[in-house]
């Protein structure tokens, strides 16, 4: 229960009509959670305007409204509150509604197109093993103390953010590490927190058709960077072309990490397998069950982002030798037959490209590599012939198949992809939409010391179809199937 005045601090007002002394007992931008003493923040969204709903909710409940847009017959026994950005004013209220959770434990973000889940999951376990408090804002899950739940948004809407931080901190939570997704900060979802650094991995094509352009999608990324506060660091990946450009305007204290060129914090891969490899880290060598040059560059974030927090440098590297992959990425499974399948979350053209270069760079030429990949409906469609391209030229057979096609019609998607393949390479492609049938096709076609990536999906323990969401695990699905065939 707080006052609204106290809730309205930092928030941009153009107008208010009515007490800033009303009680507000909860804040929704959904009309149909409001209820006794709500505060209703009107945000305009892709599908909806909440502006439409503001009856809706002065009906269910609620006693204030922040709005961009007052409407006409403004009832006089309702605040009204009038502000440029409502999104911005959501994730402020909400920040001040919980006391201001991130104040009051280190905050690091983490952003980019790939890497985010893995080195922000990395470093919950790393501070968790060595001791400290530790929560998890990522898109697998969000996690605290004995609490663990699935995520359902990379960032979570600011109400969420600001409440499960809140949580954390009455739990006693002293770091949290949270993705930072590009809808998260075009959507003002992370203002009003308080970050103590912020990591950039890379920047590759990907959620085009929201952003609209890659310049575009660029710059909201850099935003986050532009936020932080000198007392806080901004780390980023000197070997993304856009590494330097992201901190180029920061406030904070910048720093870079580099497999291919010098920086701050250096690694290089001196052994690798698919059951690991051997990295040297700022001149440490250390044994890692993590495989490729991309969980490298994840692997050394992780140990800056500890150095740039103090922690000492022998645990943490003692530590960082004992982390396993994160659940669907590059995850190893050895068939009965002595065949090796990796289940990998790559849903870009760059993270695709990632995952079969480190398999071609393991794998002898005796050894397969078959592919089995699809894209998701209702998402960036540039980016569906570039990835059928990358499987097509590493692979010596692709299938391709349905992802997430939710209501778009997958031979069409497929149909798509099939036009990035290079003329040289169609006869090693073949296409079957039912992704269950797919993936047993594939596995009854490997044979001792063959590889097959299943990728896309990864974590995922769902399949969205007609928006419909049905159980469907790939690891899970690719282990029964093989041990019954062999």
């Amino acid at each position: 229960m707080k006052k609204l005045r106290d809730i309205l601090y930092g928030v941009q007002i153009e107008s208010i009509q009515g007490s800033p002394m009303q009680t507000i007992d909860k804040i929704v931008f959904d009309s149909r959670k409001a209820t006794h003493k709500t505060l209703f923040v009107a945000t305009k969204g892709g599908e909806f305007d909440g502006h439409n709903f503001i009856n809706n909710a002065i009906d269910n409940g609620a006693v204030a409204v922040v709005c961009e847009e007052k409407p006409t017959a403004a009832l006089e026994e309702i605040v009204w509150i009038k502000t440029q950005n409502s999104r911005a004013a959501l994730a402020i209220l909400a920040s001040n509604f919980y006391d201001r959770p991130s104040s009051k434990l280190n905050l690091v973000g983490v952003t980019g197109t790939n890497g985010k889940t893995t080195i922000a999951s990395l470093l919950h376990t790393l501070f968790s093993q060595m001791g400290y408090a530790a929560g998890l804002l990522s898109t697998i899950a969000v996690k605290y103390g004995a609490v663990e739940h699935a995520a359902s948004h990379t960032t979570p809407d600011a109400i969420q953010i600001n409440e499960n931080l809140h949580k954390m901190v009455l739990s006693g939570i002293e770091y949290c590490f949270m993705e930072v997704s590009s809808h998260g900060i075009d959507q003002e979802r992370i203002q009003g927190l308080d970050f103590r650094g912020g990591v950039f991995t890379n920047l590759t094509q990907d959620h085009i058709d929201y952003h609209q352009t890659f310049a575009a999608y660029r710059d909201v990324k850099k935003r986050f960077f532009d936020m932080l506060p000198t007392s806080a660091f901004a780390l980023a990946n000197v070997d993304d072309k856009n590494g330097r450009y992201m901190l180029q305007n920061t406030a904070a204290k910048q720093y870079f990490y580099g497999v291919k060129n010098y920086a701050n914090f250096q690694a290089k891969i001196m052994e690798m397998s698919f059951n690991g490899m051997q990295i040297k880290i700022d001149h440490h060598e250390i044994w890692s069950p993590l495989v490729g040059r991309f969980n490298a560059s994840n692997l050394l974030a992780v140990y800056a982002v500890s150095q740039l927090i103090k922690m000492p440098q022998e645990e943490v590297l003692s530590i960082l030798s004992r982390l396993k992959n994160v659940k669907g990425r590059f995850q190893t499974y050895t068939t009965p037959n002595k065949a090796t399948v990796v289940v990998d979350y790559a849903h870009t053209p760059d993270a695709l490209e990632n995952v079969l270069t480190t398999i071609d760079q393991i794998r002898t030429r005796n050894e397969r590599l078959i592919t089995l990949v699809g894209c998701g409906g209702e998402r960036d469609i540039e980016k569906r012939p570039l990835m059928a391209k990358a499987a097509a030229i590493y692979s010596d057979k692709v299938i391709f198949t349905a992802d997430n096609p939710r209501k778009e019609d997958p031979e069409l998607i497929i149909d798509q992809m099939e036009k990035g393949v290079p003329p040289e390479h169609y006869k090693k492609t073949l296409r079957i939409v039912n992704r269950k049938d797919a993936i047993k096709a594939a596995c009854m076609d490997l044979v001792q010391g063959d590889v097959l990536l299943v990728a896309g999906k990864g974590h995922e323990n769902y399949q969205e179809i007609n928006g419909v969401k049905t159980p469907f695990d790939d690891f899970n699905l690719v282990k029964t199937i093989c041990e019954q065939l062999f």
